[in-house]
């Protein structure tokens, strides 16, 4: 059995793929996991595709290059899904989750591939319901905890605490609530 799963997000600069990994990876620290956290970008402009990482493993974790295999894929802009090959490297087993309002069977004609479990999630819909910007990395967070079960929620709240001032701390929360019940699985 693997004892590391490894995270590959992908979403354009500004939308928080980073701080979602980050966010995801100190929840997992504070829950007594071994994680790494980290980007992959150049000299990007605000809107260009940028990818980031997480591991969270059992054991430390001796590994250091990008996630090539990923075991969960999260597309935080839907745009994403007909210019990078997002589902690059799943395995069979893995899990797809997107930014999207649609049906997950409907995403899963657009990506044209058959691995994985995938879910859906209207994370912009929320985001601006909720936070009134188009910010959908806590949504994202959301339904990773959800699909995955790698987290928990009580922990998640307490990171946010600690990382945003209280009324963004308690909005993001909110949205990953929301998230977390709304997501839906092939």
């Amino acid at each position: 059995m693997k004892d590391i799963t490894e995270v590959r997000w992908h979403g354009r600069g500004g939308q928080g793929s980073w701080t979602a990994s980050e966010v995801l990876a100190r929840t997992a620290i504070y829950e007594g996991k071994y994680i790494q956290s980290f980007p992959e970008f150049g000299p990007e402009r605000m809107g260009a595709p940028v990818t980031a990482f997480t591991r969270i493993s059992t054991r430390p974790i001796r590994i250091h290059c990008a996630v090539y295999e990923p075991d969960i894929v999260v597309v935080l802009d839907p745009t994403l899904l007909k210019t990078v090959p997002v589902t690059s490297g799943v395995n069979e087993n893995g899990i797809i989750i997107i930014n999207s309002a649609d049906e997950p069977a409907k995403v899963r004609k657009t990506l044209k591939t058959e691995k994985g479990k995938l879910w859906t999630i209207p994370a912009t819909q929320i985001a601006l319901k909720i936070l009134g910007m188009p910010i959908t990395n806590t949504a994202m967070l959301g339904t990773v905890a959800r699909a995955t079960k790698l987290v928990s929620l009580e922990t998640i709240e307490l990171i946010l605490k600690e990382r945003f001032r209280p009324d963004l701390a308690e909005k993001n929360f909110a949205v990953i609530n929301e998230a977390y019940s709304e997501a839906k699985q092939e």
